[in-house]
């Protein structure tokens, strides 16, 4: 029997493994050279389409990461509106990644033995199976809908200490888009539309669960560059990657990471860049902080008394390392980016804030916006 290759650890240092990230995710100095926003959304496998415009939405303000001036603010409404893109639990991806979903939702709430939570929810759904019957029936006549356009005919309410308690509507809808019923169709004035599945998704064969989730690590992977085998739990889309790549230590951090091959050896330029806070390569704040060793929080749900950097901080990326905060705000109805402060995490050189000014400059112009600086 042929044994497998046996593949060495790679041994890297945290700048190694800060420029995987960053190269990976499209922001080094070999910035995209067109304005091919689907590629760009390909490679990066997702953006979260986060509703937030305190700046931007975040799906703008990530791709224009990525391609500057060239990108197009709106662009990627439009690719939802043709179908080449859909949004799956408010992550916008390629229509063609729609069918490395479908047998998960065919064998919701989860294959083989369920979790407590699992088995909660699987329980819940069941016993409010005519809400969930009247839902569909009236998407079916006269969808896409609001969610507050939906009947709520649920026996048992939906009990949580967070925002969705007795949100019964919209826990029922994330239940039927994990099942493959319903969609995400559009949206009107930021508001969610929702229709039947089938009217939304393009019709594709489903590849088999265990290929769908090795080529979904594979991918993301490729976009991340470097990330643990196993990670904390998170909405919408997982930060671990399995066992995909090969096998890497970074110097100063405990465990072992998993790498994409193709990322090693390459030559870095760097350049600045100005992330959205819910950016790829910063929304795992864990990985963040060990390799990239930041300290950052989004404060929009603290108390303004309690806030740092403000409500939509910005990080500010320069090379390979995570360096400032830019707190602005797109004020449109004056017609002005409002900067209210740029922090040095540590004091830039001249080189730094003149890039990072030119930076906030091209964002406020692709806005369509002046700058305001602080008086």
């Amino acid at each position: 029997m042929t044994q497998p290759p046996i593949v060495s650890v790679h041994e890297l240092s945290r700048a190694d493994a800060r420029r995987i990230a960053v190269r990976a995710q499209l922001l080094d100095g070999r910035r995209p050279t067109d304005d091919d926003m689907l590629d760009v959304v390909r490679h990066l496998t997702l953006v979260q389409n986060d509703p937030t415009t305190a700046v931007a939405p975040n799906a703008d303000l990530v791709l224009w990461s990525r391609l500057g001036t060239a990108y197009e603010a709106g662009g990627l409404e439009q690719e939802l509106e043709r179908q080449q893109l859909i949004e799956l639990h408010m992550m916008v991806r390629p229509r063609e990644d729609l069918r490395l979903f479908t047998a998960e939702m065919a064998v919701w709430p989860g294959p083989g033995e369920l979790r407590d939570w699992q088995e909660h929810n699987e329980r819940w759904v069941a016993t409010n199976e005519q809400c969930r019957l009247d839902i569909l029936e009236r998407l079916r006549m006269d969808g896409p809908l609001p969610a507050r356009e939906l009947p709520d005919s649920c026996k048992v309410p939906w009990r949580s200490s967070g925002w969705t308690n007795n949100q019964n509507v919209t826990k029922m809808l994330d239940f039927l888009v994990a099942r493959g019923e319903v969609a995400t169709a559009g949206r009107e004035s930021r508001e969610r539309l929702w229709d039947l599945a089938e009217r939304v998704y393009p019709e594709a064969p489903a590849v088999p669960l265990d290929e769908a989730q090795r080529v979904r690590n594979e991918r993301r992977l490729r976009a991340l560059g470097i990330a643990r085998a196993r990670a904390t739990e998170t909405p919408g889309e997982p930060n671990h990657v399995g066992e995909v790549g090969e096998p890497a230590v970074v110097e100063g951090v405990r465990g072992e990471w998993r790498v994409d091959p193709e990322q090693l050896g390459r030559p870095f330029r760097g350049r600045a860049a100005l992330l959205s806070p819910l950016d790829r390569l910063v929304y795992d704040r864990k990985r963040m902080t060990e390799i990239f060793e930041f300290d950052y929080q989004l404060e929009m749900y603290k108390p303004v008394a309690k806030r740092r950097w403000g409500y939509w901080a910005v990080p500010i990326l320069y090379g390979d390392r995570l360096v400032g905060k830019l707190d602005a705000t797109a004020d449109r109805g004056a017609g002005v980016l409002r900067v209210a402060a740029v922090y040095e995490d540590q004091p830039f050189t001249k080189a730094m804030t003149t890039a990072v000014h030119r930076e906030i400059a091209d964002l406020a112009s692709w806005l369509e916006l002046d700058v305001r600086l602080p008086d």
